[in-house]
């Protein structure tokens, strides 16, 4: 089901002025030795994990399921992920709650791995799953395909963390953020429209970026006003 978001962006505009910009749901403290500050960190940007952190994961081992609708279900390993074409795009992962940050994104392109598994051409939708399968969200397949949608697992050559959904995420610039699933490790071809995690609770299926303000969390979180569509440049 689908809703207006009017009322929703009424609502986020006043929070632009209330809420802090370092947000929610900080990741916990554990005792291993404090690693260096992330650059999305020092930016003060966003750290919301819908289902709960996961706390720390194990990037070296981390794999991915790619099944479904194809002819070449594979199961990738950060290692067969780093033998893949690399791309490094920049683009702006824009939040449906109003805050959007920009950089260099580097991993691989959807559109490479689904030739890599042969994509049947019944797939109308890719279906990502986030850690522990609690999270999914899914994309068009003419979205999935396009030059900047990736499996990223860089800021700015900065290896992605968990707090930003490392060790590898979706990066969707083209839609709302939550589309943009952060910890994948499944993937699914399909061939009709699931609703995901935020779905289900009245974001809109189709996530496209909505004109309005915004905070620029590159420029200290200052509110400016962005247009429909992907995020390329603000209005003011």
């Amino acid at each position: 089901m689908k809703i207006k978001y009017t009322v929703l962006i009424s609502l986020l505009t006043i929070s632009l002025i209330i809420l802090p910009v370092g947000c929610v749901n900080k990741a916990p403290k554990n005792n291993e030795e404090e690693q260096p500050m992330h650059k999305l960190a020092k930016m003060n940007t966003p750290v919301f994990w819908a289902e709960g952190h996961p706390g720390k994961l194990d990037r070296e081992n981390w794999k991915i399921e790619v099944k479904g609708l194809c002819e070449n279900p594979t199961t990738f390993t950060w290692q067969d992920l780093q033998k893949l074409p690399k791309t490094t795009v920049n683009g702006r992962l824009t939040s449906v709650t109003r805050w959007s940050v920009n950089g260099d994104w580097g991993g691989v392109k959807l559109s490479d791995i689904l030739d890599y598994v042969k994509a049947s051409p019944s797939v109308k939708y890719v279906r990502f799953w986030s850690h522990d399968l609690v999270y999914d969200t899914s994309i068009p397949i003419d979205i999935a395909l396009k030059e900047k949608t990736l499996l990223a697992w860089e800021f700015d050559k900065e290896l992605l963390t968990e707090d930003y959904g490392g060790p590898v995420r979706a990066f969707v610039p083209y839609l709302w953020g939550y589309k943009s699933a952060k910890s994948v490790v499944k993937i699914e071809l399909i061939d009709k429209y699931i609703p995901g995690y935020w779905e289900k609770r009245g974001y809109t299926d189709d996530a496209n970026i909505e004109a309005g303000p915004c905070r620029d969390i590159n420029e200290g979180g200052k509110v400016k006003h962005i247009p429909d569509g992907e995020v390329k440049e603000f209005l003011d």
